[in-house]
């Protein structure tokens, strides 16, 4: 290999990860990908011009390879098919990472790679119950196919519309901050969820009770010094979402702080994790009905959680919007 395909600005393996891996992720990426996709990802930018696009491409057509695999229907080409996909998922991961790294990211490919993975899903499903249905002629596996493709679709809507609303929430809260500021000259903000992300080391908990003590109002916009456990900017405004929800499971404080220190996020059965038990672990140990029902059914109890959590969210939000408008009253006043 020439001296010119090498690029001697790829940074080390340590900087490569702090730049190329999320802050948080799902445990399988975080456990099972990420120790062999990030240093695929530097040895790629060091000596190769692949493009993240052209990985991406990589990764679907891997993809449609291992749905052939489990489309034959043996235990044999369901472990190949299993192992592809595995590799599949790899270079899935590595698209986004090559881009963090070498700054050649694009809109487009951010399109490519979501209707790639849907795809992907779907012609993997109908082809692994597809397959099963050809060997045993059991009718189970036609409807395990139908629910693949829709709990796939219903994730990705789902997680779409809550980005969406909570959006939404932020976007209005933030124009009443700004208004109060111009008129009042108030704090700056910040949102508690941002900042227990950005520090997953705070007590939290033990920030809160100084403030009750030292008599901070315990409202949905409180004040923190700059010295707090959070990290919150000098006196500014902490608008908490999550404040009811946080009441009625203390313990998710704590668990949530837990595994954000090893990059793990609290949605522990995403679409990834689904995707993960259905084409990998199933086919690996010829339990496809069984381990797709059980990661369908986790998938499901992880989405109605998170519907749950915003229905309180919203909650908070209405309070917050009260709040601006009794102290907007008692200015007037």
């Amino acid at each position: 290999m020439s001296r010119q395909s090498v690029r001697p600005d790829v940074p080390p393996l340590a900087e490569v990860r702090r730049i190329t891996q999320k802050k948080r992720d799902a445990w399988w990426t975080v456990m099972l990908v990420d120790p062999l996709a990030t240093p695929l990802v530097r040895l790629t930018a060091r000596y190769t011009r692949i493009t993240p696009n052209q990985i991406t491409w990589g990764a679907f057509v891997l993809g449609l390879a291992s749905s052939v695999c489990f489309a034959f229907g043996d235990w044999r080409w369901l472990v190949l098919g299993a192992v592809i996909y595995h590799f599949s998922f790899v270079l899935d991961c590595m698209d986004g990472k090559v881009a963090r790294l070498t700054g050649t990211g694009s809109v487009f490919g951010a399109w490519l790679d979501f209707v790639f993975d849907r795809i992907r899903v779907m012609v993997c499903g109908v082809a692994l119950m597809g397959g099963q249905y050809a060997r045993t002629h059991d009718e189970t596996y036609i409807w395990l196919a139908v629910a693949v493709v829709f709990l796939d679709t219903l994730r990705y809507i789902n997680s779409l519309e809550i980005f969406k609303i909570r959006h939404t929430m932020r976007k209005q809260i933030k124009a009443r901050v700004r208004a109060a500021r111009r008129a009042e000259n108030a704090a700056e903000l910040a949102f508690m969820e941002d900042l227990l992300r950005d520090n997953p080391e705070a007590d939290v908990e033990q920030d809160l009770e100084r403030a009750k003590a030292e008599g901070t109002p315990s409202a949905e916009v409180a004040a923190f010094e700059a010295d707090s456990a959070v990290g919150a900017r000098r006196k500014a405004q902490v608008i908490d979402l999550h404040q009811e929800f946080r009441g009625k499971f203390p313990a998710y404080l704590r668990a949530r702080s837990f595994l954000l220190r090893h990059r793990i996020r609290t949605h522990l059965v995403s679409g990834i994790e689904f995707q993960m038990g259905v084409f990998i672990v199933g086919p690996l140990f010829d339990a496809v009905v069984p381990v797709t029902i059980v990661s369908g059914a986790l998938l499901l109890v992880f989405e109605l959680a998170i519907v749950y959590k915003l229905l309180l969210s919203t909650r908070d939000f209405s309070r917050t919007l009260d709040s601006f408008e009794q102290r907007k009253v008692t200015t007037a006043a």
